[in-house]
């Protein structure tokens, strides 16, 4: 039978630990880039050539901040601006040759951590692991 009460403290403890759990990936991950700078190449690769407009909406900050972060991330290299052909107000955002070898490096990282994490359970406690990642796909399937 399931223990309604408990719900709330579920969710908090869910909450802490996934809030931890990603603050421990980013800052073993990032090599020389700010987590700002670090989700929006995450952004642009997964939706591949967005529009500074598009970016702040999904990133939920203000576009002059998109912009000042993107100028700077085009100067590192790591991002190509260019304006819409059909919009020439427009500026795409897609990732450079170093871009993309920056953020499969901070994915690479990440996993990395999580597997040497992984190594130190027991096979019990591996399999826990491997329903809590099912239990993590299905809460976030929707969306």
């Amino acid at each position: 039978m399931d223990d309604f009460a408990a719900l709330p403290d579920t969710a908090a403890r869910i909450r802490r630990g996934v809030t931890r759990l990603h603050r421990r990936l980013r800052n073993s991950s990032l090599g020389g880039i700010t987590p700002a700078q670090a989700s929006l190449l995450a952004l642009v690769d997964t939706l591949g050539a967005p529009s500074l407009g598009e970016l702040a909406l999904a990133e939920q900050i203000q576009p002059p901040s998109v912009t000042r972060l993107i100028r700077l991330m085009e100067g590192a290299g790591l991002v190509v601006c260019t304006t819409d052909a059909r919009d020439r107000r427009c500026t795409r955002v897609t990732l450079s040759a170093r871009g993309k070898r920056k953020i499969t490096e901070i994915r690479e990282r990440k996993s990395a951590y999580l597997e040497q994490r992984l190594l130190a359970l027991s096979p019990a406690e591996r399999t826990r692991a491997e329903e809590l990642a099912r239990f993590l796909e299905r809460l976030v399937e929707d969306e």
